[in-house]
């Protein structure tokens, strides 16, 4: 069960950030606001404030760059009212532009397809792959024009880990900028970029976007929505990290089998394997587990594990073996990033949980209709596949139409059958606040920095 020597001589891995993080027991809690107003998701005027501070302005993800593989692929990405069209030119380069042609403002496209130019369907004006008008119908008709003033308008568009986001502000920092180094580092190891779609669905359920976000930030409610995970998932104070990254946030609860310290080894055993049911890619990984198990049982079975070796540490063994057979590169990650979700928060809207090898991310944006009781989420899973096997596993998008028809995995399924119950309490007119606990503190600073959007588009 050595660490490999040339893994001990590394430099200090992003990953290694939990392992001095404060824990909730250690957090500033007075910094924290933890009533939060409950108008926020029931207003229409307040999801129009949204819309001007937050929508109209921040980085937001519109694909991934495997979508659009070749030049000339290009698919429309919309936000409330607001559409794009994002193009790959024939440099390689992603472009961003407003989906109206200059003409008389016609959406030019819908949905996604290939093209070596854009073509506006109601006058044929028509735009090369990087946006400058380059003919129209009739010239005889149209008269004089000057082309060169006339081409798309451009938003910024760029990629990080294999996702491409667009900024609907034409004047927006840098995405590198928005994000931040130390974030960016901490990515880079699990190599989402090679990762590939194997879950893509959306669909618009009944309760505000914030309440998406919200749900997928604590643990606290595992007790009443997901009891099942009771006994491989344990929310404790004193293990679980907390980093905040100015509009960002990234957070961490050590997997650990429940009341490991009380409960014998096979039953520790025993819940490992039950894990597939909620994080499907442990599945792969537990032959690999069994046979390291097999090795350190006497021959009457009796499972003796040396001094410093857990069951935790047996699964983060074959983790590493198991994704380094196949060819992923995890020399950048931790032995506790083979068993541990790390889960992020890129604001307004993007949720990861990410661990070696797979990474599941939340997205939910206000519905297009304008009801604040409203939003549309998008479920995105992503596994770490051999070429041989990820066009064979590469999901197709699923746009859910008839509410409560896709089944999703049974963890997820319990938080869209719970959100929609939470709108309908906060749509009650006496409850004016939420009452925040302390695990909660990652909503708290979400919500922080929804009100400094707020704050300064006012200003």
């Amino acid at each position: 069960m050595q660490i490999p020597q040339e893994e001990l001589m590394q430099t200090a891995r992003p990953g290694e950030w939990v392992e001095t993080a404060p824990t909730l027991l250690d957090l500033d809690f007075s910094r924290f606001r933890m009533r939060i107003d409950t108008d926020r998701y029931t207003s229409v005027g307040y999801q129009q404030r949204e819309r001007t501070a937050i929508w109209m302005r921040v980085w937001q993800i519109a694909g991934r760059t495997d979508e659009l593989p070749g030049p000339g692929d290009w698919k429309e990405y919309t936000i409330l009212d607001q559409s794009f069209v994002i193009v790959r030119g024939n440099d390689g380069e992603l472009r961003g532009f407003v989906n109206a042609c200059r003409h008389r403002g016609n959406k030019i496209c819908h949905g996604s397809g290939h093209a070596a130019r854009i073509t506006c369907p109601y006058h044929l004006w028509s735009y090369d792959l990087e946006g400058r008008l380059r003919g129209v119908a009739r010239p005889d008709l149209v008269g004089p024009i000057d082309k060169g003033e006339l081409g798309l308008l451009e938003v910024p568009v760029d990629t990080l880990a294999g996702f491409i986001f667009l900024n609907p502000d034409r004047n927006a920092p840098a995405l590198a900028e928005y994000v931040g180094e130390e974030l960016i580092a901490m990515l880079a190891p699990y190599r989402l970029d090679e990762m590939t779609t194997v879950l893509d669905v959306r669909e618009a359920i009944d309760c505000n976007w914030k309440v998406v976000i919200d749900a997928f930030q604590e643990g606290y409610h595992i007790q009443g929505i997901h009891p099942e995970l009771l006994r491989v998932i344990e929310v404790d104070p004193t293990t679980s990290r907390h980093r905040f990254f100015g509009d960002h946030s990234v957070a961490c609860a050590p997997f650990e089998v429940a009341n490991s310290g009380s409960v014998g080894l096979e039953e520790q055993l025993q819940g490992i394997r039950e894990l597939p049911a909620t994080f499907p890619g442990v599945a792969e990984v537990l032959p690999r587990f069994e046979e390291l198990v097999d090795a350190v049982r006497t021959e009457d079975g009796t499972l003796e594990l040396p001094e410093g070796v857990t069951p935790r540490t047996i699964l983060q063994r074959a983790t590493r073996e198991t994704l380094t057979r196949k060819g992923l590169d995890v020399s950048g990650l931790t032995d506790a990033q083979m068993s541990d979700n790390h889960a992020f928060l890129l604001f307004p809207n993007f949720f990861m949980t990410i661990r070696a090898g797979e990474a599941t991310v939340i997205t939910a944006v206000p519905h297009p209709g304008g009801d604040p009781n409203r939003c549309v989420w998008h479920i995105r899973s992503y596994y770490w596949l051999t070429p041989d096997l990820a066009e064979a596993f590469r999901a197709p998008p699923v746009e859910v139409t008839e509410p409560g028809s896709y089944e999703y995995f049974l963890a997820l399924q319990q938080d869209y059958v719970q959100m929609p119950r939470q709108q309908a309490g906060l749509r009650n007119s006496a409850l004016e606040h939420m009452a925040l606990v302390r695990e909660e503190v990652n909503i708290a600073d979400f919500h922080e920095t929804v009100d400094r959007y707020l704050a300064a588009s006012a200003s």
